[in-house]
Protein backbone atom coordinates (compact mmCIF):
# COMPACT_ATOMS: atom_id res chain seq x y z
CA UNK A 1 0.00 0.00 0.00
CA UNK A 2 3.01 1.98 0.95
CA UNK A 3 4.91 1.52 -2.65
CA UNK A 4 1.68 2.29 -4.35
CA UNK A 5 0.86 5.56 -2.53
CA UNK A 6 4.39 6.72 -3.34
CA UNK A 7 3.86 5.51 -7.17
CA UNK A 8 0.95 7.78 -6.70
CA UNK A 9 2.45 10.88 -5.10
CA UNK A 10 5.21 10.72 -8.03
CA UNK A 11 2.96 10.52 -10.64
CA UNK A 12 1.04 13.34 -9.61
CA UNK A 13 4.25 15.56 -8.97
CA UNK A 14 5.14 14.85 -12.31
CA UNK A 15 2.16 15.70 -13.88
CA UNK A 16 2.15 19.09 -11.83
CA UNK A 17 6.12 19.71 -13.04
CA UNK A 18 4.70 19.28 -16.66
CA UNK A 19 1.65 21.50 -16.18
CA UNK A 20 3.84 24.27 -14.89
CA UNK A 21 6.27 24.19 -17.49
CA UNK A 22 5.52 27.50 -19.56
CA UNK A 23 3.84 27.43 -23.03
CA UNK A 24 6.27 28.84 -25.59
CA UNK A 25 5.27 32.14 -27.35
CA UNK A 26 3.39 32.37 -30.93
CA UNK A 27 3.05 34.62 -33.40
CA UNK A 28 0.61 33.92 -36.65
CA UNK A 29 2.43 35.19 -40.00
CA UNK A 30 0.81 38.32 -41.17
CA UNK A 31 3.67 38.88 -43.89
CA UNK A 32 7.29 39.99 -44.39
CA UNK A 33 9.44 40.55 -41.90
CA UNK A 34 8.27 37.31 -40.82
CA UNK A 35 9.64 38.02 -37.29
CA UNK A 36 8.53 41.39 -36.09
CA UNK A 37 9.28 41.74 -32.44
CA UNK A 38 12.75 41.58 -33.09
CA UNK A 39 15.29 42.60 -35.37
CA UNK A 40 16.78 38.66 -37.16
CA UNK A 41 19.11 38.01 -39.81
CA UNK A 42 20.80 35.74 -41.54
CA UNK A 43 17.89 33.00 -41.76
CA UNK A 44 18.34 28.97 -42.03
CA UNK A 45 15.86 26.78 -42.76
CA UNK A 46 15.90 23.04 -41.13
CA UNK A 47 12.82 20.51 -41.83
CA UNK A 48 12.68 17.58 -39.30
CA UNK A 49 9.77 15.45 -38.49
CA UNK A 50 6.75 17.71 -40.60
CA UNK A 51 8.13 20.79 -38.58
CA UNK A 52 9.78 23.52 -40.39
CA UNK A 53 12.85 25.09 -37.95
CA UNK A 54 14.10 28.14 -38.94
CA UNK A 55 17.32 29.48 -37.25
CA UNK A 56 18.10 33.16 -37.09
CA UNK A 57 20.83 35.93 -35.37
CA UNK A 58 19.23 38.33 -33.01
CA UNK A 59 20.36 41.78 -34.24
CA UNK A 60 20.88 43.91 -30.97
CA UNK A 61 20.44 47.63 -31.30
CA UNK A 62 23.31 49.43 -28.79
CA UNK A 63 24.16 53.15 -28.33
CA UNK A 64 26.14 54.30 -30.94
CA UNK A 65 25.36 51.60 -33.74
CA UNK A 66 24.08 54.20 -36.12
CA UNK A 67 27.54 55.80 -35.87
CA UNK A 68 29.61 52.44 -36.12
CA UNK A 69 31.95 51.21 -38.90
CA UNK A 70 34.26 48.42 -39.83
CA UNK A 71 31.81 45.93 -38.68
CA UNK A 72 31.00 47.17 -35.22
CA UNK A 73 27.69 48.29 -36.99
CA UNK A 74 26.86 44.03 -35.83
CA UNK A 75 25.63 43.73 -32.30
CA UNK A 76 25.12 39.76 -32.29
CA UNK A 77 25.09 37.91 -29.43
CA UNK A 78 22.57 35.04 -29.59
CA UNK A 79 21.40 32.52 -31.97
CA UNK A 80 16.98 32.28 -31.59
CA UNK A 81 14.99 29.95 -32.78
CA UNK A 82 11.08 29.37 -34.24
CA UNK A 83 9.36 27.00 -35.67
CA UNK A 84 6.09 26.18 -38.14
CA UNK A 85 4.02 22.83 -38.96
CA UNK A 86 1.97 25.28 -41.32
CA UNK A 87 4.02 28.91 -42.21
CA UNK A 88 0.67 30.48 -40.58
CA UNK A 89 1.34 29.80 -36.98
CA UNK A 90 4.92 30.28 -35.37
CA UNK A 91 6.50 29.13 -32.24
CA UNK A 92 9.30 31.62 -30.41
CA UNK A 93 12.05 28.80 -28.80
CA UNK A 94 14.13 31.67 -27.82
CA UNK A 95 17.37 31.46 -27.34
CA UNK A 96 19.06 28.12 -28.48
CA UNK A 97 22.91 28.68 -28.55
CA UNK A 98 25.83 31.93 -27.87
CA UNK A 99 28.90 32.48 -28.86
CA UNK A 100 29.54 31.83 -25.21
CA UNK A 101 29.08 28.48 -25.45
CA UNK A 102 32.07 27.71 -27.28
CA UNK A 103 34.88 27.90 -24.58
CA UNK A 104 37.17 29.50 -27.54
CA UNK A 105 34.60 32.05 -28.00
CA UNK A 106 34.33 35.41 -27.32
CA UNK A 107 31.22 37.21 -29.41
CA UNK A 108 29.59 37.84 -32.27
CA UNK A 109 26.20 35.09 -33.34
CA UNK A 110 27.10 35.65 -37.06
CA UNK A 111 25.49 33.07 -39.53
CA UNK A 112 24.92 29.63 -39.28
CA UNK A 113 22.97 26.75 -40.30
CA UNK A 114 21.64 23.39 -38.76
CA UNK A 115 21.87 19.79 -40.26
CA UNK A 116 20.51 16.85 -38.94
CA UNK A 117 22.07 13.18 -39.08
CA UNK A 118 21.58 10.07 -38.07
CA UNK A 119 19.36 12.05 -34.84
CA UNK A 120 21.76 14.46 -33.87
CA UNK A 121 21.51 18.03 -34.64
CA UNK A 122 24.97 20.24 -36.11
CA UNK A 123 25.29 23.89 -35.53
CA UNK A 124 27.75 25.03 -37.67
CA UNK A 125 28.32 28.80 -37.58
CA UNK A 126 30.16 31.80 -37.34
CA UNK A 127 32.05 32.71 -33.82
CA UNK A 128 34.75 35.23 -33.11
CA UNK A 129 37.26 33.30 -31.91
CA UNK A 130 39.68 34.63 -28.94
CA UNK A 131 43.41 33.49 -28.19
CA UNK A 132 45.52 32.21 -30.06
CA UNK A 133 42.85 32.92 -33.68
CA UNK A 134 41.94 36.09 -32.84
CA UNK A 135 39.53 35.68 -35.70
CA UNK A 136 35.97 34.70 -36.53
CA UNK A 137 36.45 31.36 -36.96
CA UNK A 138 33.79 28.44 -38.13
CA UNK A 139 32.31 25.94 -34.64
CA UNK A 140 30.31 23.58 -35.01
CA UNK A 141 27.69 22.68 -31.97
CA UNK A 142 26.01 19.69 -31.29
CA UNK A 143 22.41 17.98 -30.19
CA UNK A 144 19.93 15.52 -29.62
CA UNK A 145 17.06 18.06 -30.27
CA UNK A 146 16.62 20.59 -32.96
CA UNK A 147 16.02 23.15 -30.00
CA UNK A 148 19.11 22.60 -27.84
CA UNK A 149 20.47 22.81 -25.59
CA UNK A 150 23.55 22.61 -27.96
CA UNK A 151 27.03 21.94 -26.46
CA UNK A 152 30.75 22.70 -28.82
CA UNK A 153 31.48 19.21 -30.18
CA UNK A 154 35.35 19.75 -30.64
CA UNK A 155 36.29 22.00 -27.76
CA UNK A 156 38.01 24.38 -30.80
CA UNK A 157 37.23 25.43 -33.89
CA UNK A 158 36.12 23.23 -36.69
CA UNK A 159 38.23 25.79 -39.49
CA UNK A 160 40.30 28.75 -39.09
CA UNK A 161 42.28 31.68 -41.08
CA UNK A 162 45.90 29.59 -40.83
CA UNK A 163 43.61 26.62 -42.87
CA UNK A 164 42.00 28.67 -45.65
CA UNK A 165 44.36 28.67 -48.59
CA UNK A 166 43.99 32.46 -49.65
CA UNK A 167 46.15 33.97 -47.50
CA UNK A 168 45.50 35.28 -43.98
CA UNK A 169 42.81 37.72 -43.93
CA UNK A 170 41.87 37.99 -40.24
CA UNK A 171 38.51 38.66 -38.95
CA UNK A 172 35.93 38.21 -41.63
CA UNK A 173 37.17 35.79 -43.78
CA UNK A 174 35.89 32.36 -42.15
CA UNK A 175 32.29 33.30 -42.13
CA UNK A 176 28.82 32.13 -42.75
CA UNK A 177 28.81 28.04 -43.01
CA UNK A 178 26.51 26.08 -44.52
CA UNK A 179 26.34 22.11 -44.94
CA UNK A 180 24.51 19.26 -46.82
CA UNK A 181 25.17 15.75 -47.12
CA UNK A 182 24.86 14.67 -50.79
CA UNK A 183 23.54 11.77 -52.49
CA UNK A 184 26.28 9.30 -51.78
CA UNK A 185 26.18 10.24 -48.00
CA UNK A 186 29.62 12.42 -47.97
CA UNK A 187 29.04 15.49 -45.90
CA UNK A 188 29.97 18.67 -47.25
CA UNK A 189 31.20 22.37 -45.50
CA UNK A 190 31.51 25.38 -47.48
CA UNK A 191 31.77 29.12 -46.21
CA UNK A 192 33.84 32.27 -46.74
CA UNK A 193 33.68 35.94 -47.06
CA UNK A 194 35.24 37.10 -50.49
CA UNK A 195 36.46 33.50 -51.51
CA UNK A 196 34.05 30.81 -51.42
CA UNK A 197 35.50 27.52 -49.81
CA UNK A 198 34.43 24.22 -50.30
CA UNK A 199 35.74 21.05 -48.05
CA UNK A 200 34.54 17.61 -47.50
CA UNK A 201 33.38 16.38 -43.66
CA UNK A 202 34.93 13.46 -41.92
CA UNK A 203 31.81 10.81 -41.62
CA UNK A 204 31.71 12.65 -37.41
CA UNK A 205 30.95 15.63 -38.99
CA UNK A 206 33.10 17.51 -36.67
CA UNK A 207 36.05 17.60 -38.90
CA UNK A 208 37.87 18.59 -42.72
CA UNK A 209 38.42 15.37 -44.66
CA UNK A 210 41.40 16.38 -46.81
CA UNK A 211 42.04 19.67 -48.77
CA UNK A 212 40.24 23.34 -48.40
CA UNK A 213 38.92 24.06 -52.29
CA UNK A 214 38.19 27.26 -53.90
CA UNK A 215 35.39 27.89 -55.76
CA UNK A 216 35.00 30.85 -58.48
CA UNK A 217 31.91 32.19 -58.20
CA UNK A 218 31.06 35.68 -59.99
CA UNK A 219 30.51 38.35 -58.07
CA UNK A 220 30.60 36.24 -54.84
CA UNK A 221 30.93 38.26 -51.70
CA UNK A 222 29.66 35.77 -48.28
CA UNK A 223 26.78 34.11 -47.12
CA UNK A 224 26.77 30.95 -48.91
CA UNK A 225 23.93 28.00 -49.33
CA UNK A 226 23.72 24.76 -50.18
CA UNK A 227 20.69 22.83 -51.63
CA UNK A 228 20.07 19.62 -53.76
CA UNK A 229 16.91 19.50 -56.22
CA UNK A 230 16.73 16.43 -58.83
CA UNK A 231 19.48 15.85 -59.81
CA UNK A 232 21.33 19.12 -59.63
CA UNK A 233 23.30 20.94 -56.86
CA UNK A 234 22.79 24.29 -55.99
CA UNK A 235 25.34 26.63 -54.28
CA UNK A 236 23.41 29.98 -53.59
CA UNK A 237 25.11 33.11 -52.18
CA UNK A 238 24.87 36.70 -51.66
CA UNK A 239 26.93 38.56 -54.76
CA UNK A 240 28.35 41.99 -54.87
CA UNK A 241 25.26 44.36 -56.60
CA UNK A 242 25.36 48.28 -57.18
CA UNK A 243 26.44 49.17 -54.23
CA UNK A 244 24.76 46.10 -52.26
CA UNK A 245 24.34 42.66 -52.22
CA UNK A 246 21.98 40.82 -54.38
CA UNK A 247 21.72 36.64 -54.92
CA UNK A 248 23.12 34.99 -57.49
CA UNK A 249 23.62 31.18 -58.00
CA UNK A 250 25.41 28.15 -59.54
CA UNK A 251 24.38 24.85 -60.39
CA UNK A 252 26.00 21.33 -60.89
CA UNK A 253 25.36 17.58 -61.17
CA UNK A 254 27.77 16.45 -57.94
CA UNK A 255 29.37 18.33 -55.30
CA UNK A 256 32.75 17.96 -57.09
CA UNK A 257 31.65 20.13 -59.65
CA UNK A 258 32.25 21.44 -62.13
CA UNK A 259 29.77 24.91 -60.97
CA UNK A 260 28.17 26.56 -63.78
CA UNK A 261 26.93 30.30 -62.67
CA UNK A 262 23.39 31.05 -63.38
CA UNK A 263 22.96 34.63 -62.49
CA UNK A 264 20.67 36.56 -59.94
CA UNK A 265 17.69 34.47 -57.96
CA UNK A 266 16.96 38.28 -56.53
CA UNK A 267 17.52 41.63 -56.30
CA UNK A 268 18.87 43.70 -53.25
CA UNK A 269 17.32 43.62 -50.09
CA UNK A 270 15.47 47.13 -49.07
CA UNK A 271 16.91 49.33 -47.13
CA UNK A 272 19.82 46.31 -46.00
CA UNK A 273 23.42 46.53 -47.81
CA UNK A 274 23.66 42.33 -47.08
CA UNK A 275 20.98 39.65 -47.77
CA UNK A 276 21.84 36.23 -46.99
CA UNK A 277 19.86 33.31 -48.73
CA UNK A 278 18.21 30.15 -47.29
CA UNK A 279 16.67 27.83 -49.05
CA UNK A 280 14.25 24.64 -48.05
CA UNK A 281 11.45 22.60 -49.34
CA UNK A 282 8.22 22.26 -46.85
CA UNK A 283 4.94 20.72 -47.51
CA UNK A 284 5.87 19.82 -51.17
CA UNK A 285 6.76 24.17 -51.77
CA UNK A 286 10.22 25.62 -52.22
CA UNK A 287 11.02 28.60 -50.00
CA UNK A 288 13.41 31.69 -49.92
CA UNK A 289 14.15 33.12 -46.83
CA UNK A 290 16.30 36.19 -46.97
CA UNK A 291 16.61 39.25 -44.57
CA UNK A 292 15.94 42.85 -45.22
CA UNK A 293 15.87 46.03 -43.02
CA UNK A 294 12.59 47.82 -43.20
CA UNK A 295 11.62 46.93 -39.20
CA UNK A 296 11.35 49.30 -36.69
CA UNK A 297 11.41 48.75 -32.97
CA UNK A 298 11.24 50.96 -30.46
CA UNK A 299 11.64 54.33 -32.48
CA UNK A 300 15.07 52.29 -34.06
CA UNK A 301 14.76 52.05 -37.58
CA UNK A 302 16.06 48.60 -39.63
CA UNK A 303 19.72 49.59 -40.67
CA UNK A 304 22.96 47.46 -41.46
CA UNK A 305 23.06 45.83 -38.01
CA UNK A 306 19.33 45.50 -37.08
CA UNK A 307 17.67 43.50 -40.17
CA UNK A 308 14.54 41.65 -40.66
CA UNK A 309 13.79 38.11 -41.82
CA UNK A 310 11.22 37.94 -44.89
CA UNK A 311 10.12 34.28 -46.63
CA UNK A 312 8.84 34.12 -50.38
CA UNK A 313 8.02 30.98 -52.23
CA UNK A 314 10.47 29.83 -54.74
CA UNK A 315 9.88 28.31 -58.30
CA UNK A 316 11.91 26.96 -60.00
CA UNK A 317 12.16 25.88 -64.46
CA UNK A 318 11.80 23.05 -66.25
CA UNK A 319 15.41 22.78 -66.29
CA UNK A 320 16.33 23.11 -62.66
CA UNK A 321 17.18 26.31 -63.17
CA UNK A 322 15.41 29.19 -60.56
CA UNK A 323 12.82 31.18 -61.44
CA UNK A 324 13.85 34.82 -60.50
CA UNK A 325 12.36 35.76 -57.05
CA UNK A 326 10.30 38.90 -55.83
CA UNK A 327 10.42 40.34 -52.58
CA UNK A 328 6.93 41.22 -51.52
CA UNK A 329 5.53 42.01 -48.26
CA UNK A 330 2.57 39.71 -48.33
CA UNK A 331 5.40 36.92 -48.60
CA UNK A 332 3.21 33.65 -47.69
CA UNK A 333 0.63 34.79 -45.33
CA UNK A 334 -2.64 33.96 -45.78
Amino acid sequence: MRKNLLFIFSAICLLAGCAQQPKLPTFRNTGNPLVKDKFTADPAPLVHNDTLYLYVGHDEYYEGQDTAHGGKEFNITEWLCYSTKDMQTWTDHGVVLKPTDFKWGIGEAWAAQVIEHDGKFYYYTTVQAGEPYNSKAIGVAVSDSPTGPFTDAIGKPLVTDDMTPNGPRGWWNDIDPTALIDENGQAWLSWGNGTCFLAKLKPNLTEIDGDIEVIDLPHYVEGPWLHKRGDLYYLTYASFGQGRENISYATAPSMEGPWTPQGELTGMAENSFTIHPGIIEFQGQWYLFYHNAVLTLDGHAGAIGRRSVCVDKLHYNPDGTMQTVVQTKEGVSK
